[in-house]
């Protein structure tokens, strides 16, 4: 993830939005915790002592165990250790050190370390910067299955490549993303189907359905877009409830085009009664972000002054 809105359409035509483990936290659903880590991400072997203690939380042991195998040259060792130091678990966070174990382990064909080094390489900022040999280890990775690096060489490739031969050579690696439950590449695959690019037919029931999987894992933009299309009944049964429902769990997440919405929601009476104050308490907390809607300005004008002080009152409360 994370986080990052995942692209609209244009996005995906013009500009890649690299997702971190971290941010995949966010956006794109639970971030692998350490008492579910999969081990495929540190070279598929067996676990062993270091594991055992990575996985009840015991990191500092988990450091220890696993350094002295680093050491010896043991890739999944190297991609724990660099795991342990990026997040500051149990010892004091290390990028750079990080770094260098990630180095060594991707050097090693681990598909983790791949990833983790390709984000190195493509920072600007980084010395070691160099975009060709990030596309290199981003593509190895996403090919050993690694879903993050789909998703973000899929991004890569229409950076590379904008317009439909892009959107097309991206999106068998969104595709394979968005198989593996990745809410970023589920709503990515929901505009392919939406919009009918990429080599895919048209399928609004398709599109929807993956709108309800990426929303389901807490994606804004996804909440967003399938509140709107279960409105206007786009792609199914028009719900003018469930709408409001979506509307109001990425307003609550901070989206700011959902908290103008949803005002519009509470004007329009739109899956719930009618309430001006409530209407103009969410439209204040987007103006706070700088969107300005002027049919949602006229409203206000129409409140009174006891009106106008209440909806600030609920709107401060708003986060």
């Amino acid at each position: 993830m994370p986080t990052t809105p995942l692209p609209t359409l244009d996005e995906l035509r013009q500009k890649p939005n690299l997702t971190t483990p971290q941010q995949a936290g966010s956006t794109v659903g639970p971030r692998v915790q350490p008492s579910r880590i999969d081990q495929e991400r540190f070279g598929g072997k067996p676990l062993d002592e270091a594991y055992g203690a990575f996985q009840r939380g015991l990191y500092k042991t988990a450091y220890n165990l696993a350094l002295t195998r680093a050491e010896a040259g043991d890739a999944a060792a190297q991609t724990l250790v660099a795991e342990i130091l990026s997040r500051g678990l149990g010892v004091k966070r290390d990028v750079s050190g990080a770094a260098k174990w990630y180095e060594l382990a991707a050097e090693q064909g681990v598909p983790e370390a791949q990833f983790q080094q390709a984000l190195v390489l493509l920072d600007a900022k980084s010395p070691k910067h160099d975009p060709k040999a990030a596309y290199a280890l981003m593509q190895a990775a996403a090919e050993a299955g690694n879903r993050l690096a789909q998703f973000n060489l899929a991004q890569m490739i229409l950076q590379r490549e904008p317009g439909e031969k892009g959107l097309a050579q991206a999106e068998p690696y969104f595709e394979r993303a968005a198989g593996t439950g990745l809410a970023d590449a589920q709503y990515a695959m929901a505009q392919y189907y939406a919009n009918g690019i990429g080599g895919k037919k048209k399928d609004d029931v398709r599109a929807r359905l993956l709108m309800v999987q990426a929303a389901r894992q807490n994606h804004d933009t996804a909440q967003f877009d399938l509140s709107l299309w279960m409105a206007e009944g786009r792609g199914g049964d028009r719900d003018l409830k469930s709408a409001f429902g979506w509307m109001k769990l990425a307003a609550e997440r901070g989206n700011v085009a959902a908290r103008n919405r949803l005002a519009k929601y509470y004007v329009g009476g739109i899956g719930v009664d009618p309430d001006p104050v409530e209407a103009a308490s969410w439209y204040m907390a987007a103006r706070r972000a700088g969107l300005i809607d002027p049919e949602m300005e006229d409203h206000l004008v129409g409140l009174t002054d006891d009106e106008i002080k209440q909806a600030m009152e609920r709107s401060d409360r708003i986060r």
